[in-house]
C-alpha cells in the first residue's frame, strides 16, 4: 500500500480523504489534526465561533460528502436544531446557518468517510490533538515529525491541508486582538470603546462576539431584528473601520450551479494567456466588458463601462455606495436582495461579475509585476466585494446594532496611523482621532510566503530555490527543489493566495482536494502551469 499523510482535517483534509476513496488500490492513510476533533475545521469549531455567527455558504453550494448538508440537517432532531435558532420545518438549500452547525456536519462526514474507507480495506489512522511540527523529505519519502507521534517510517506522499493561519493567542492582550480568532471568543470584553479594523463579515463577526456579552438579539419571524442592550452596558460603542468605510452587500439570488460564460470562456482565457504577458490584463478586461455588455447592456450604459479600464472601474463600482450613508445603503440593498429572492430574480450584472472572477483568476499568476499591482488595486477589490456578499441576517443584525446606538462606521482613507499601547489603541486619519480601549484586527487571512511555513526542514528546502512563494503543479505537488517533487501536495490556502486570490472557500477546498488526490495515483505527475516567459 502507498502511504499517505494528511496534515489537517478541516474541509480540505476531509475532501482529500473523500477523493482518495476513488483510488483503485487501497491506501494506508494517516490523518494528523492538531485540534481535539478531526473533521470540524477552525472556521466552524465551537471554540472559535458563537452560535450567532453564520457560515457564508448555503447547502446548495457545498460539495456533498455522500449526502448534502441539507439532507444531513433533515436527519437532525428538532430539539438539536432549535439550540441554534433553526426551525426544522423551514429548512431549505439556500439558507445561511450557524458555522458551528456546519462544523458538526463536517465532523460527521469525516467519520463517515473513515468508515467507508475501512470498508474498502484502506488502512486509516487518525491522530487528534497532534500538531505536526516538521516535514522531512528524503529520497525515501516524507517523515512526519509531530507531538506524540514517533513512527520513523516515511510516507510516499504528504498532503498539507492546514487551512487558515491566525496569530497565536499569546499575541493578544486585554486591549488588542490580532484577529477575531486569537483569543477573542474566550475573552471578557467590558462595555467600552471598541475598534474593529475591517467591515467585511469577519469584522461583523468580531462585533457579534463583543455585543453578545452585553445584550440579546430579538429575532422574530418577520424583520426588523432588534438588539436589547443590558442596562449596565450603555458605555459600549463599536466603530467598524476600513479604508473606504463601505459595508458589504447582502448575498443575492442567482442560478446555481453557475451558468457558463459566453465570451470569456476557459478556452478564450487560455488563448489570451498564450499571447504573452504584455497587455494581458487589459485584453482580459476588454473581454469582461464584452461579457457584461451581452448580459446587461443597461447597467453598462449607466456606469459608462466603455469609458472605463482595469484601473478606473473600481471607482465606478463603489461610486454609488460612497454617495450614501453606509447603513442607509445596507438597508436599501437588503430590501432589494430580499425582494429578488422572493421573486427569484437575478440581477444580470452582479451574476456575471460573480462568474467572471473564477475565469479571470487563471491569468493572475502570469501577470507581470506592474499589472499584478494594478489587478490587486482594481479588479481584485471588485471581485472580492461581489463574491463575499454576506448573509442577509448578518445585515439585519448590523442594522439592529446601529438602531441601538452601538455601532458606527469610519472611512480611514489610504493614509492613516495606528498606535498601540498597553491599554489602548489610537487611530488617526484625515484630521480625526479615535481612541479605543479594545482593538480587534478583523481584516481576514493574509497571503503568506515560504518564510512563514511552520515546518523548518520543508521551509529550508523551499528557500533553497530562491523563490518567495512555493510553486505547485496542477495536482498541487511542489515542483522545486527536485527532492520535493511529487512528494508533497501543497494545499495550504494562505500560501496559494498570491497566485489564486479567490481561493478561500469550501468549494475551492473541494477542488484543491480533488486535484491533490490524483497525485496519490501517480506521485510524480503534474504539468507545470507556469509558462517559460513568466518571471516572478
Amino acid at each position: 500500500m502507498k502511504k499517505i499523510a494528511i496534515i489537517g482535517a478541516g474541509p480540505t483534509g476531509i475532501y482529500t480523504l473523500h477523493a482518495l476513496l476513488k483510488n483503485n488500490a487501497p491506501l494506508a492513510i494517516t490523518v494528523f489534526e492538531k485540534a481535539d476533533e478531526a473533521g470540524v475545521g477552525m472556521p466552524y469549531s465551537d471554540e472559535d465561533n458563537s452560535r450567532m455567527m453564520l457560515a457564508n455558504i448555503a447547502s446548495i453550494e457545498i460539495p456533498p460528502v455522500f449526502i448534502s448538508y441539507l439532507d444531513w440537517l433533515k436527519e437532525q432532531s428538532e430539539a438539536h436544531l432549535t439550540r441554534f435558532g433553526v426551525d426544522k420545518s423551514t429548512l431549505h438549500d439556500r439558507q445561511f446557518l450557524p458555522r458551528i452547525l456546519l462544523g458538526e456536519y463536517f465532523r460527521d462526514r469525516f467519520q463517515a468517510v473513515v468508515d467507508e474507507a475501512r470498508k474498502k480495506d484502506f488502512q486509516i489512522t487518525v491522530h487528534e490533538s497532534t500538531e505536526v511540527t516538521d516535514l522531512k523529505t528524503t529520497p525515501e519519502g516524507v517523515t512526519v515529525v509531530a507531538e506524540g507521534f514517533s513512527d520513523p517510517t516515511p510516507f510516499d506522499l504528504a498532503v498539507i491541508a492546514t487551512g487558515h493561519v491566525w496569530p497565536e493567542e499569546d499575541e493578544a492582550t486585554r486591549a488588542y486582538f490580532p484577529s477575531p480568532w486569537s483569543g477573542l471568543m474566550d475573552a471578557t470584553i467590558p462595555a467600552c470603546r471598541v475598534g474593529i479594523m475591517g467591515t467585511s463579515l469577519s469584522g461583523l463577526d468580531a462585533a457579534m462576539a463583543v455585543v453578545l456579552q452585553h445584550g440579546t438579539f430579538i429575532e422574530e419571524a418577520n424583520p426588523p431584528t432588534v438588539f436589547r442592550l443590558d442596562e449596565s452596558s450603555e458605555a459600549l460603542k463599536i466603530v467598524l473601520m476600513s479604508r473606504t468605510g463601505i459595508l458589504p452587500e447582502a448575498d443575492f439570488y442567482c442560478p446555481l450551479p453557475y451558468e457558463p460564460l459566453t465570451v470569456l470562456t476557459d478556452a478564450v482565457v487560455e488563448r489570451e494567456i498564450a499571447k504573452g504577458q504584455q497587455g494581458l490584463l487589459d485584453r482580459i478586461f476588454a473581454l469582461m466588458v464584452a461579457e457584461l455588455e451581452l448580459a446587461d447592456p443597461d447597467w453598462c450604459n449607466d456606469v459608462a463601462l466603455r469609458t472605463l479600464d482595469a484601473d478606473s472601474i473600481r471607482g465606478a463600482w463603489f461610486a454609488d455606495r460612497k454617495k450614501h450613508d453606509p447603513f442607509t445603503w445596507a438597508e436599501e440593498n437588503l430590501k432589494e436582495v430580499e425582494r429578488n429572492k422572493r421573486e427569484k430574480r437575478t440581477v444580470a450584472w452582479r451574476y456575471t461579475v460573480l462568474r467572471l472572477h473564477e475565469a479571470v483568476q487563471e491569468m493572475v499568476p502570469l501577470l507581470d509585476e506592474n499589472d499584478r499591482a494594478r489587478f490587486k488595486a482594481g479588479l481584485e477589490r471588485i471581485f472580492i466585494d461581489n463574491y463575499a456578499a454576506i448573509p442577509p441576517q448578518s445585515i439585519r443584525r448590523l442594522l439592529a446594532l446601529r438602531e441601538a446606538g452601538i455601532v458606527s462606521v469610519a472611512a480611514l482613507g489610504d493614509d492613516y496611523e495606528k498606535t498601540f499601547s498597553s491599554d489602548r489603541t489610537v487611530i488617526s486619519a484625515s484630521g480625526k482621532t479615535w481612541q479605543f480601549d479594545v482593538f480587534i484586527d478583523a481584516r481576514g487571512q493574509k497571503p503568506l510566503k515560504t518564510k512563514d511555513l511552520p515546518f523548518p526542514t520543508l521551509r529550508q528546502q523551499l528557500q533553497s530555490t530562491g523563490e518567495d512563494i512555493p510553486e505547485v503543479g496542477e495536482d498541487y505537488t511542489l515542483k522545486d527543489p527536485e527532492i520535493l517533487r511529487g512528494r508533497i501536495a501543497f494545499g495550504a490556502i494562505p500560501w496559494l493566495m498570491h497566485d489564486r486570490p479567490f481561493v478561500q472557500g469550501i468549494v475551492e477546498c473541494a477542488e484543491i482536494a480533488e486535484a491533490m488526490a490524483k497525485s496519490a495515483a501517480q506521485l510524480a505527475s503534474g504539468a507545470r502551469r507556469k509558462l517559460p516567459w513568466v518571471e516572478r
